[in-house]
């Protein structure tokens, strides 16, 4: 395999650690941006020790000059990405009429004007010289926003959109754009969801997949890429449910949430 260079966000922990780790074993070189600094160090440290070529960039992505100045280190770094991962993401569970207008910002910050600002950083760039590929981290949430996630939802669900127009308008220019929409996820989001004030406990914690098999489906997408991978596979179905069933899920989605009043 040629030399592939790759920006990671949100590499510090769950999914974001697993992609890390995996992409790095198999022989390609990540950089990885996280806000938390001890864990990314101590992340590079581990994987150099088994043979990987990684390094690692502090920032916080909800701030647009933390993001610039990410840009110029990447630059000097490394040039121009082969791979673009937007990983970085966090969400809340509640009622909507619970949650802080700081927490709702932050989210939208984090999640979508990150990943736009990232992908189109190098976009000009990659379309020039024929290549590249720009990766989303999405949410089987964006195909099927329920009760208490509603806003969470709507941030992959414009990610969905975002990736579905790059993928058409990229199609014959040697630029890539997939989208990872996984289900639960056995990672830190539910106890950072519910540590969120006002924020719950998110009820499908217990059907989560293990975050290696997200960075299963991130490293296959790389070599072989497609407009959208679910993991497991089996939720390509869920789009079609939602579409079918909705009049159900508007009838008993809310039993799902705690009885409270907003």
């Amino acid at each position: 395999m040629a030399k592939i260079n790759v920006l990671l966000t949100g590499a510090s922990g769950g999914i974001g650690a697993a992609i890390f780790k995996k992409l790095a074993t198999k022989g390609l070189y990540v950089l990885g941006i996280a806000r938390r600094s001890e864990q990314l160090e101590k992340l590079k440290q581990d994987i150099r020790v088994e043979g990987g070529k990684v390094d690692v960039f502090r920032a916080d992505l909800s701030c647009k000059e933390e993001r610039l100045h990410l840009e110029q280190f990447v630059r000097n770094q490394i040039g121009v990405p082969d791979v673009v991962i937007n990983n970085a993401g966090f969400g809340w569970y509640g009622y909507h009429a619970k949650i802080l207008h700081r927490v709702a910002e932050e989210m939208l910050a984090v999640n979508v004007q990150a990943a736009v600002h990232l992908s189109f950083m190098f976009l000009a760039e990659m379309v020039s010289r024929g290549s590249g590929h720009l990766i989303q981290m999405g949410s089987i949430a964006g195909d099927i926003p329920s009760q208490g996630i509603g806003l969470y939802a709507g941030t992959k669900s414009f990610l969905s959109a975002f990736n579905t127009g790059m993928h058409r308008e990229l199609r014959g220019s040697g630029v890539h754009a997939s989208i990872i929409k996984p289900g639960p996820v056995k990672t830190a989001f539910f106890d950072n969801s519910k540590a969120l004030e006002n924020g719950e406990p998110v009820p499908s914690e217990r059907f989560a997949v293990l975050p290696n098999e997200v960075a299963n489906a991130v490293y296959s997408v790389i070599l072989h890429p497609r407009r959208v991978v679910y993991v497991p596979t089996i939720l390509a179905a869920v789009p079609w449910v939602e579409m079918t069933f909705a009049w159900l899920m508007d009838r008993i989605g809310p039993l799902l949430l705690r009885r409270k009043k907003p």
